[in-house]
């Protein structure tokens, strides 16, 4: 009789073999429920991050920002006359909405962004084009008296995938 057939005919190594993962899933909830916060309201005058996606770092065209119900998107059409316009998207209405391109060693002032629609969720800014791969977006909002701000890179303005170079170089030959 070999070692493995004898431990796997020992009910006590069987047992343990069919409680180690149910053990595993208990721990890994309790853990979690026990170390983590409970979500908070957003308190009215107070200033909160918003989390910049993966989509940000990309040239994908647009950019998500998010904190709880709190759902952004940036979308870019790209860089046109050495102006950038920029549209943004929420969930919730906005009270307000201001951004800025901020470079290497400046301090730039944000402009307001102008609402599109009467709802508060549409708004669209122009501003000068990056001058250089590290500048930023920053922007801030309002939304039922409180702040969310963000800095995102500039990269995802332009919308480049490999699908649009190869249909450069076809509509080229």
């Amino acid at each position: 009789m070999s070692t493995v057939t004898r431990l796997l005919t020992n009910k006590h190594v069987v047992i343990a073999m069919l409680v180690a993962p149910v053990l595993a899933i208990i721990a890994y909830f309790s853990v979690d429920a026990s170390v983590s916060e409970p979500p908070q309201a957003a308190q009215s005058g107070q200033s909160y991050p918003l989390a910049v996606r993966s989509n940000c770092r990309y040239t994908s065209g647009f950019c998500q920002l998010e904190n709880g119900d709190i759902k952004l998107k940036l979308e870019s059409d790209g860089v046109q006359n050495d102006r950038l316009t920029l549209r943004l998207a929420s969930a919730l209405p906005l009270e307000g909405a201001r951004i800025s391109m901020a470079h290497t060693g400046t301090e730039p002032q944000p402009q307001s962004m102008q609402a599109t629609d009467e709802t508060g969720t549409a708004w669209q800014v122009s501003l000068p084009a990056p001058t250089d791969a590290q500048a930023q977006i920053r922007l801030a909002v309002s939304v039922d008296g409180s702040y969310y701000f963000a800095e995102a890179p500039t990269t995802f303005i332009e919308h480049k995938t490999f699908y649009s170079e190869h249909q450069k170089t076809q509509d080229a030959s």
